[in-house]
């Protein structure tokens, strides 16, 4: 109870369920293509064209997307280069950046654990 006189008491079901911050992160990067924009702008800001081929298979539109998802969670920065011609770029904030040894650390962990050709066993590859 969490009337201030004891520990408040959670049941067996409360204990075991997903952490809330786990289901934030993965709310966001567990949708195709996030974290392969994050990995890309960890190196160093990008505009819109690089981004795209920098990512083979992402539309214009998802990339958008995603763009503005960061961007609504303060992990990416987008600016506005006038020109002529108009280009905009993007590039991560502090939180951005902060990712990086993390992502890091999942690209040796796959290099490690997962195969190359998509993760499947050689049995089931065609």
């Amino acid at each position: 109870m969490a009337d201030g006189g004891g520990p408040e008491v959670h049941d067996e079901h409360v204990c075991k369920q997903v952490d809330g911050k786990m289901t934030r992160v993965f709310e966001l990067f567990g949708k195709r293509w996030t974290g392969l924009i994050v990995a890309v702008l960890t190196e160093q800001g990008a505009y819109f064209a690089e981004l795209r081929r920098a990512i083979p298979g992402i539309s214009e539109r998802m990339l958008s997307d995603r763009l503005t998802e960061l961007s609504a969670a303060g992990l990416v920065v987008r600016e506005v280069d006038p020109g002529p011609p108009l280009r905009v770029a993007y590039r991560l904030t502090e939180a951005g950046k902060a990712l990086e040894p993390a992502l890091k650390e999942l690209g040796r962990w796959a290099e490690d654990h997962l195969p190359e050709g998509g993760g499947c066993p050689e049995q089931f590859r065609r």
